[in-house]
């Protein structure tokens, strides 16, 4: 069979490696599914099976690369297989706000199991470090945590390290260079030698960094990443937009642009934003169609002919068509929303700009997205020009969630975890090795909707109450290809049906 144009690899592009053609638990892909991550990172790809194999990593690679999912997709494989009864793994991070991350991040990808972890951090009150105290006593089998505070824990007594066997330094270049040293090395003397895996993740690799390296890891895998940078022919600008005002901006943008340029790409990151936006757009202008899982393969095909042709001005997609979609003289790619990482934003906005042309790039930032733009300005090592937003679009007040009505949350409580959850009864992971009949022994209602914020997220993740693993793309993962064939997982356990709504729903 004839391969399509518009879907073929670039050459320049490293092979695909997907999530279930490594050595991952079950439990672990099914999470993976329920998020919509397919796909691994570079640096995924290559610190995943040396760390499943218990080899000690160094790895050079910045925040947006996917390093989270790096060492916590190999941790997590550990623990369905070994469950601890103690604290089995700690991560080590240089702030707060990291740990927070992580841990957010822990609770997706650990979803089908029986895990509970802890943040452990400063700056909170007396109840907070009761919390800690009462789950580190408990033998939480995940602390993330920041060194000082850990140390404070630590010097208490009531810590059992003992079966300790995984050690993951994040961001260690700065911890290094926030003093933590001392408290880092104290950590690490209490741990088991023999039995101690260390992945070590840094952003730099200054000759203190490689010598602290040096003393502590042994005979490890080393891997170094760069994050991708966008082509200098593209003209990226950007809005800082409340979410009520992003369709009438995207109006406005089009209503000028549509007049000079023949192909224009707007990604969303949900299915249900690609077609109510093309619903709204559509109306004024028939030549604006949407690409989505929704559409089968010959009809996804059909429509990128009809944009390469001319036939179709403006397609809204999905970040299906962010990889491997080749077509020359995309004037224009719009981010309805900040996509997860720099190299999603990269790979985006590298659909226009293609084959020695100029193009253009327009991110719509609201409120919530502000932080993680910043971010990959920080990566990309350029600052993005902002545009003025129209007068009438500005929002009047405070817009730093993008919503506007009454911001109280609703519901009480903090996020679930799928059934009862909490450790000893049972009725947490569901079992290993199943075939058609997913729902398993006890196992999370997966109909569940992720809630925006954990009101309890401070307590251990073993105590909080049900839901449904939210998608945080700041680990880097790549969406799934809704149209690739099911392939046997790496495992060769037994799986039933894929859960039956889309990953990008």
């Amino acid at each position: 069979m004839d391969t399509n144009p518009d879907l073929a690899p670039e050459e320049t592009e490293e092979e695909v490696v997907y999530f279930d053609e490594l050595d991952i638990a079950d439990e672990v892909l099914d999470a993976l599914d329920d998020m919509g991550f397919e796909k691994c990172t570079p640096i995924q790809a290559q610190a995943i099976p040396p760390s499943i194999e218990g080899r000690d990593v160094l790895a050079v690679a910045q925040t947006g690369t996917g390093k989270t999912a790096a060492f916590l997709l190999p941790i997590l494989t550990d623990i369905c297989d070994n469950p601890p009864t103690k604290v089995a793994t700690i991560v080590l991070t240089p702030t707060r706000e990291l740990a927070m991350q992580i841990d957010r991040q822990l609770e997706g990808f650990s979803f089908h199991m029986n895990a509970s972890s802890i943040p452990v951090y400063g700056g909170r009150d007396g109840h907070s470090m009761a919390q800690e105290q009462k789950a580190l006593k408990g033998g939480a089998p995940i602390v993330v945590a920041t060194p000082g505070r850990l140390m404070a824990h630590l010097d208490m007594g009531y810590t059992d390290l003992s079966e300790v066997r995984h050690l993951v330094l994040d961001e260690a270049d700065r911890m290094l260079d926030m003093g933590f040293v001392n408290d880092m090395i104290k950590i690490i003397d209490m741990l088991p030698k023999e039995s101690l895996q260390i992945l070590f993740f840094s952003a730099t690799m200054p000759n203190k960094i490689r010598k602290f390296s040096r003393d502590i890891l042994k005979n490890p895998v080393e891997i170094s990443i760069a994050i991708s940078k966008p082509a200098e022919k593209i003209k990226q600008k950007a809005y800082n937009v409340a979410d009520w005002a992003k369709n009438a901006l995207i109006e406005d943008i089009l209503r000028e642009k549509t007049k000079t340029m023949d192909r224009i790409l707007i990604f969303c990151g949900r299915k249900k934003t690609v077609r109510e936006l093309t619903r709204r757009l559509a109306r004024k202008n028939p030549k604006v169609k949407d690409v989505s899982s929704d559409l089968d393969q010959d009809e996804r095909e059909e429509r990128l002919r009809q944009f390469r042709s001319g036939a179709i001005q403006v397609v809204v997609a999905t970040d299906v068509l962010s990889r491997g979609i080749h077509i020359n003289g995309i004037d224009l790619v719009i981010n309805f929303d900040v996509p997860g990482d720099a190299e999603d934003y990269v790979h985006r906005i590298g659909r226009t700009a293609r084959a020695a042309a100029e193009g253009e790039a327009i991110t719509l930032i609201s409120g919530d997205d502000r932080r993680r733009f910043k971010a990959i300005e920080e990566l990309m090592e350029m600052k993005v020009e902002r545009l003025e937003v129209p007068e009438r679009l500005k929002d009047k007040g405070d817009d730093r969630g993008g919503r506007g009505g009454d911001r109280r949350r609703g519901g009480g409580g903090g996020r679930g975890r799928g059934g009862d959850r909490r450790g000893g009864g049972g009725g947490g992971g569901r079992g290993r090795g199943r075939g058609g009949n997913r729902s398993g022994g006890g196992g999370g209602n997966r109909d569940r909707k992720p809630r925006a914020e954990d009101d309890n997220k401070d307590a251990p993740r073993s105590e909080r109450s049900n839901d449904k693993p939210r998608q945080e793309r700041s680990g880097g993962d790549q969406p799934r290809d809704p149209n690739r064939k099911q392939r046997g997982r790496g495992r060769g356990r037994g799986r039933g049906p894929k859960p039956s709504s889309s990953p990008e729903e």
